[in-house]
């Protein structure tokens, strides 16, 4: 009897215990989102772009952050550094090299929660087939009920320094620097 008694309490302890909360699915938000690039140019001035084509999946665990992940698809086609003939040279195998490797990737393996609204987010990022680490530091800048959508929304700004050499794109190195600064800010509102 003691047996069934202390069986039935221990069912009705893990039956009790809350069950961790699954992530949720965020979409972006395209219009109120970038993705954009910058680097030094001979010392003389920064020279940056952005890419218009790219899709990304956001899960977030409000509760515990370690379980959120987040992954990025871009079209390497779609650069523009406001000058056309910068922009073929780019894509061209002297750096991107589009025709064999027309997409980048980034694929989150860790997130950390480093302050009250910020995150340590690494991943595999994946550029012209090179998969190296690369750890973006996030900032949340706002989360709540969007107050035009009427749906839970986040709002976040994540920023990375990578060298353009790790990735096989050592052409003008030094003069044109080979450190490359990679933002992001973006909307996002929960998937329905």
């Amino acid at each position: 009897m003691t047996k069934i008694r202390t069986a039935a309490a221990l069912a009705a302890l893990l039956f009790a215990t809350p069950l961790a909360a699954e992530p949720v699915a965020y979409d972006f938000d395209k219009s109120h989102a970038n993705l954009v690039f910058s680097y030094d140019h001979l010392g003389y001035s920064t020279t940056d772009g952005r890419f218009g084509d790219w899709d990304g999946e956001l899960l977030i665990d409000l509760d515990t952050p370690a379980n959120s992940k987040i992954s990025m698809t871009v079209n390497v086609e779609s650069i523009d550094t406001f000058w056309a003939e910068r922009d073929t040279h780019l894509k061209s195998a002297d750096f991107f090299g589009v025709e064999e490797h027309p997409t980048a990737t980034f694929t989150s393996t860790s997130v950390e929660k480093t302050g009250e609204t910020t995150l340590a987010v690494t991943g595999d990022l994946t550029i012209k087939g090179i998969t190296k680490p690369a750890t973006f530091d996030v900032t949340v800048n706002a989360q709540g009920e969007h107050p035009m959508a009427k749906v839970p929304a986040v709002g976040l700004d994540a920023t990375t320094v990578v060298k353009r050499t790790d990735y096989g794109m050592d052409m003008y190195v030094p003069y044109v620097g080979d450190e490359v600064t990679i933002s992001f800010s973006a909307e996002a509102l929960q998937a329905k």
